[in-house]
């Protein structure tokens, strides 16, 4: 699969001052760097037996494929192609052996994944040796297996060489070809993890990061799910009666602290982004590539990677979108008709009509034009549903 990376300058000046206890002026790079990001990866599950078998029994009769994690995530490495850091989001515990049990028998709305062993390497595998590849843990499902089975999949994936976020409150290094060093902090709507909720522990936990540092990426997994959940509101979202946090809020507390880039996942579908300033904030990425028991019909099949670059800290110079689809149970493949273009263009100009992104015909991220675009999407009324689903996810 060719690369599909061609920055494009998008030029545009910093506006506003700098928040308190960040530094004045923007720390420059050695070089500019691209991260590509992607939303939640689950490389099966020994949690469910029953629908383990079926899963396999279909990857092998529909698709040739075996229910290993290496031939599982195979088909991704293509689309991280250009990165010098990989980011994705760890959706499961990792590890073997008894777990205590999550969900009771005659639950609807719970699930539980814990992936084998073998996916902390696969994960490490998305890239070549010379790629950072970074894995978010601060999430619903990192402790599926217990919190024994959370330390169990911070150690497989540390013993791979996937650099581990969203473990606690301190920012992750990760080195970079050039020499440079930036960092990663990654939160969910927990008490227990790096809390998304607490906005004023948010922009402080960043604005260290960023003193240390200069250039943070921070990853959030917070806000409703389901296919009534695209939209994106500065409010608190709820889901199955809990607090899943505001997203737009979130945001403005990470730019606050000095963040260049602040990426989404949780609802499991696609969400707007929107510029602040040369920031970028993609609210969701969607299901990246979910082998386990997730519901992959449309929009929930749909997903994308986004590769970014940044040329200093609060700086970002080009980003691009590479849509993704799932078939059922978790086979990826490169979306001919690019249907996460389509909905990140229409979600943004509906949610943020000033400052969402525009996406052109090659899937880059450029600004919207305001008064042009009010014309055109007129007829996106019916993605205006409200935030959050009665039925459980995934």
């Amino acid at each position: 699969m060719k690369s599909f990376l061609s920055p494009v300058l998008l030029g545009v000046g910093l506006l506003g001052a700098a928040p308190r206890g960040a530094r004045q002026e923007p720390r420059p790079l050695r070089s500019p760097f691209t991260v590509c990001a992607g939303g939640d990866i689950t490389l099966g599950t020994n949690l469910d037996p029953h629908w383990a078998r079926s899963a396999a029994d279909t990857l092998q009769n529909v698709f040739g494929l075996r229910p290993h994690p290496d031939s599982l995530a195979s088909s991704l490495a293509p689309f991280f192609t250009g990165a010098q850091v990989v980011l994705v989001n760890v959706e499961g515990a990792i590890g073997t052996g008894p777990a205590p049990e999550k969900c009771g028998r005659r639950s609807t709305n719970c699930f539980a994944f814990r992936q084998p062993t073998a996916a902390a390497k696969a994960l490490r595998h998305l890239a070549d040796s010379s790629v950072a590849v970074v894995g978010n843990i601060a999430n619903n499902h990192s402790r599926d297996a217990g919190d024994a089975g959370k330390d169990s999949t911070v150690a497989h994936l540390e013993a791979a060489g996937v650099l581990v976020t969203g473990n606690d409150t301190i920012a992750t290094p990760v080195p970079l070809p050039s020499g440079d060093t930036i960092a990663v902090l990654g939160f969910h709507t927990d008490s227990a993890t790096p809390d998304a909720r607490d906005l004023a522990a948010v922009r402080r936990h960043v604005a260290r990061a960023v003193a240390q540092y200069g250039t943070v990426i921070v990853t959030m997994h917070l806000g409703a799910e389901g296919p009534t959940a695209q939209r994106t509101r500065n409010a608190v979202e709820r889901f199955l009666k809990s607090n899943r946090g505001n997203p737009v809020g979130f945001a403005n507390a990470a730019f606050a602290g000095g963040a260049t880039l602040v990426v989404g996942h949780g609802p499991h579908v696609l969400r707007a982004g929107e510029w602040r300033d040369d920031r970028l904030a993609l609210y969701s990425l969607g299901n990246l590539l979910t082998y386990g028991p997730f519901k992959l019909r449309e929009p929930t099949d749909r997903g994308a990677v986004a590769c970014v670059t940044i040329d200093s800290a609060r700086h970002i110079s080009a980003a691009e979108l590479r849509p993704t689809m799932q078939k059922w149970p978790g086979v990826l493949e490169a979306d001919s008709s690019k249907r996460a273009w389509a909905l990140i263009d229409s979600l943004s100009a509906l949610d943020f009509p000033r400052t969402g992104v525009a996406v052109d015909s090659l899937g880059k991220l450029v600004r919207r034009h305001p008064a042009r675009d009010r014309k055109s999407t007129d007829h996106l009324s019916r993605l205006s549903v409200p935030a959050g689903t009665k039925k459980g996810m995934p």
